[in-house]
C-alpha cells in the first residue's frame, strides 16, 4: 500500500504543491464571513497549519534537491506579500503582523517536521541496503 502510495504521489506532489498555493493566496483574499466558536486566536492557529501544509508539500517536491532555505524564505515571503496584498487590494481584509509571525511560525514547524521525517526515512533506507 505504501510502494503504490508513493508512485502515486511521485508524479502528482507538484501539481498538489500548487494547488495548495493557488487555494492558500485566493482564501487569503477573497471575504470569508467571520466565525465564532469561542477559541481564542483561531485565526492565528488557522495561518500556521496552513503554512505548515504548504511548507511540507513544498519540502516534499523538492526533497531531493536539497533546496530547504529557498524554500522557507520563498513561503515565509509569500506570507508577508499576501498581507501585503490584503492591506492594499482588498477593503474587507487586513494586513497584521501577528499573521506573519503565526505564517512564519507555521513555516518552520513544517521543516522541523519534516527534518524530523525525513532524518527517519533516510535511516530507515540505509538499514536496508
Amino acid at each position: 500500500m505504501l510502494q503504490l502510495m508513493k508512485s502515486w504521489l511521485k508524479g502528482k506532489m507538484f501539481l498538489i504543491a500548487v494547488s495548495i498555493t493557488l487555494s492558500l493566496v485566493i482564501l487569503s483574499l477573497m471575504k470569508i464571513p467571520a466565525h465564532k466558536l469561542g477559541i481564542t486566536h483561531l485565526d492565528k492557529w488557522q495561518h500556521c497549519f496552513a503554512y505548515f501544509v504548504l511548507s511540507i508539500s513544498w519540502l516534499t517536491v523538492f526533497y531531493k534537491k536539497k533546496k530547504k532555505l529557498l524554500i522557507v524564505v520563498c513561503c515565509i515571503l509569500l506570507g508577508i506579500i499576501i498581507e501585503i496584498l490584503q492591506n492594499k487590494l482588498t477593503s474587507y481584509r487586513t494586513g497584521d503582523y501577528h499573521d506573519v509571525i503565526a505564517n512564519s511560525l507555521g513555516v518552520l514547524l513544517g521543516l522541523f517536521a519534516f527534518n524530523k521525517i525525513g532524518t527517519k526515512i533516510e535511516v530507515k533506507k540505509r538499514k536496508d541496503l
